[in-house]
């Protein structure tokens, strides 16, 4: 047989198309394939559809008896994933669709569409279609879920509210609201559909108001959780302790203070006989024979190859009422972040000043128009210390002049005073390092007792208040420095605990980078111990952690009261004595306790007058020196910082610019956090 391209000779028997080919002089080849009635393109047998068109294959094709089209069926349901209500609607059964009433030629339809149409077909020859009358009176299945959810929210409108926060009168009045619901609900809806509803209504009502006869209790929202300090944190100290106090020493460079520090340590028995003679001479031999109490405190070769302090010193001793930490700190203007670093740990300052002819108004007005002694003096005071001690050294190169000690009162204490610093606060000691004059003890040379009766350093060192601590707050200490050693281990941290206690075996979380670490050791004073409360120096060591996760700037939080980290941040700030206004754009170097980043001033929102607050002037164009404004800056990368309202320590900010402090403020808001 030759192949052909007429539908007559196309063999359709069991739904299957035979298609006889053969070559030129061979016996012929048969293949199973199909030809598309559409397209009349040829398809493979195991396609269901055709590749150009997409027509299904079982819409032409024809069937040979009833029992042929249950069996395709019935395949159908089978291969395809129904679900139960499904396949009785769509089965084959008489009781669905009664074979008597369907031919053969319309059953394509029913495959075609992929299920029932509601119609069933009369005979052939006839052509036409009765359509079964729809009954509105009996509610299919979705209906009455339908119905049912309908229903309950009817009755939530019709039922008075008053049930909501009154317990039910009686049960007369629950039947009547619920005949009154029943009602409306006839109106719209078939008796069937009545009953339905009434039923999900009078369940409804039994959970809402029948459970309780009192008012229905509403879900409050949860509060934020309060910190409840431990019992260990809140111990008292033990018997004969002293408090501690932390005092930053501060002034122009060269003013002594370094000296000053290892005269307090050496007097107080810190450092030993030996010690100084060693450093005597070795500073002797290096031609700096007046440094040997300075190196007590300046180990490192850099600092004492340059006679500088570089870096923050701690040291400690006891007086009568406290327990004295010695923030030494450099004065050099190059260092001056090392020394915002220092004085974010005090409690109190000392400003050491020196006599001498020329170097005190150097340190008044420096060729930038601000000597350090001033910039000193500002930083300090938005640190917010109160108390100062202005140590007026060098006087034995002066004679021990007393004019010359008023003259330095008279200008420093109307720059002090000018700086928000109170008379009460501020305490004026004649002293001179080298000659152990005014020390610890009153002086001893009659130039000095001729004019002078006050109390010596030491006396003015216990007579500062005792500061503040927050201990009942969630733990904060900001990050100075990350140390090693033999006794914290590889990974440690220094710094002050700005707030809460801190115990071996506590779990804080170091942000910003969020991991959570274990405390392996503490020392205080040099010491082991096993609990830190606020206002201790610490060395922590932590393990569980890697190094790269700690750095200078960072913070040790509880693990449930992290801090938050923002780049963007609105700021009240001061500005100092400037040459350059501020603009917007002003590149800035920015400073919050141990961090710093760099900043871009982005909005000059107001000036504000300095004393009461209030707005003087909206967006200025720039800011000029001794004005008060209210700006937002971008930092480069994110920090840890507080609003000053929640935690001082985190909140105080010092804007820099070409190695001047241009900006002292507070975070007023943060704007963009992580």
């Amino acid at each position: 047989m030759d192949i052909v391209d007429d539908f007559a000779d196309w063999d359709f028997t069991g739904g299957e198309i035979q298609v006889l080919r053969s070559k030129p002089h061979e016996p012929p080849m048969k293949s199973s394939v199909w030809q598309c009635s559409v397209c009349t393109c040829y398809n493979d047998k195991m396609s269901t559809s055709c590749d150009i068109c997409g027509v299904s294959r079982s819409s032409f094709i024809r069937y040979s008896s009833p029992t042929e089209i249950e069996i395709e069926v019935d395949s159908r349901l089978r291969k395809c994933e129904l679900s139960k209500m499904a396949r009785s609607l769509f089965s084959s059964k008489p009781q669905r669709f009664p074979k008597l009433d369907i031919s053969y030629e319309d059953f394509q339809d029913f495959l075609r569409f992929g299920g029932p149409r509601r119609a069933y077909a009369a005979p052939r020859s006839k052509r036409c279609i009765h359509i079964v009358p729809f009954k509105f009176d009996t509610p299919s299945p979705d209906d009455v879920v339908s119905t049912g959810l309908k229903s309950a929210k009817t009755y939530l409108k019709a039922v008075d509210t008053s049930h909501l926060t009154k317990p039910p009168s009686g049960t007369k009045e629950k039947e009547k609201k619920t005949t009154n619901l029943s009602e409306n609900i006839s109106a719209n809806s078939s008796t069937g559909i009545e009953e339905e509803a009434k039923s999900l209504s009078e369940n409804l009502q039994k959970l809402n108001l029948e459970k309780d006869n009192g008012p229905i209790k509403t879900r409050k929202p949860c509060p934020k959780p309060q910190y409840k300090p431990e019992k260990w944190m809140l111990t008292d100290q033990e018997l004969g302790s002293r408090s501690q106090l932390n005092l930053a020493i501060v002034g122009h460079v060269d003013s002594g203070k370094s000296t000053l520090c290892g005269r307090l340590l050496h007097l107080h028995g810190q450092i030993s006989n030996n010690q100084i003679h060693k450093y005597e001479k070795e500073a002797k031999d290096k031609r700096k024979g007046s440094f040997a109490y300075a190196w007590a405190v300046d180990e490192s070769s850099d600092e004492r190859e340059r006679g500088v302090t570089m870096t923050v010193s701690v040291k400690y001793f006891d007086s009568k009422n406290y327990h004295v930490v010695l923030l030494d700190s450099p004065g050099h203007k190059d260092f001056v972040p090392n020394l915002i670093s220092g004085t974010a740990q005090a409690d109190a300052a000392i400003l050491v000043v020196d006599a001498s002819i020329g170097a005190f108004e150097a340190g008044m007005v420096g060729m930038t128009g601000m000597g350090q002694t001033k910039e000193h003096a500002q930083i300090i005071r938005s640190f917010g210390l109160e108390h100062i001690i202005v140590a007026i050294n060098k006087l034995d190169s002066v004679e021990y002049s007393q004019g010359r000690f008023d003259l330095i009162k008279l200008q420093l204490g109307s720059f002090l005073r000018s700086c928000g610093f109170k008379e009460s606060g501020l305490k004026w000691v004649p002293l001179s390092t080298m000659e152990n004059q005014n020390l610890v003890e009153p002086p001893s040379d009659v130039r000095l007792l001729s004019w002078y009766n006050g109390g010596c350093l030491l006396d003015a060192i216990d007579f500062i208040p005792p500061p503040s601590r927050y201990i009942s707050k969630p733990l904060i200490l900001p990050i100075c420095d990350v140390i090693s050693s033999r006794t914290l281990g590889q990974l440690a941290v220094s710094g002050k605990l700005e707030a809460g206690a801190i115990r071996v075996g506590s779990k804080v979380i170091v942000m910003p980078s969020g991991t959570v670490a274990t405390v392996r050791t503490i020392e205080r004073n040099g010491a082991n111990c096993n609990v830190a409360r606020a206002g201790d120096n610490v060395c922590i060591g932590l393990q569980n952690i890697g190094d790269d996760q700690l750095t200078s700037g960072g913070t040790l939080c509880h693990v449930d009261f992290p801090v938050r980290i923002a780049s963007v941040l609105e700021l009240k700030i001061l500005v100092l004595e400037i040459s350059t206004p501020i603009l917007v754009g002003f590149q800035v170097e920015f400073h919050v306790h141990h961090a710093k980043a760099s900043a871009r001033v982005e909005k000059i929102i107001s000036l504000i007058d300095q004393r009461t607050g209030e707005i003087l002037k909206k967006a200025p164009r720039m800011l000029s020196g001794k004005q008060s404004a209210i700006i937002i800056v971008n930092l480069d990368r994110e920090v840890c910082v507080e609003e000053f309202a929640t935690c001082r320590a985190l909140g105080r900010v010092f804007l820099r610019s070409s190695g001047s402090t241009i900006a002292v403020g507070i975070v007023n808001r943060i704007l963009e956090q992580s």
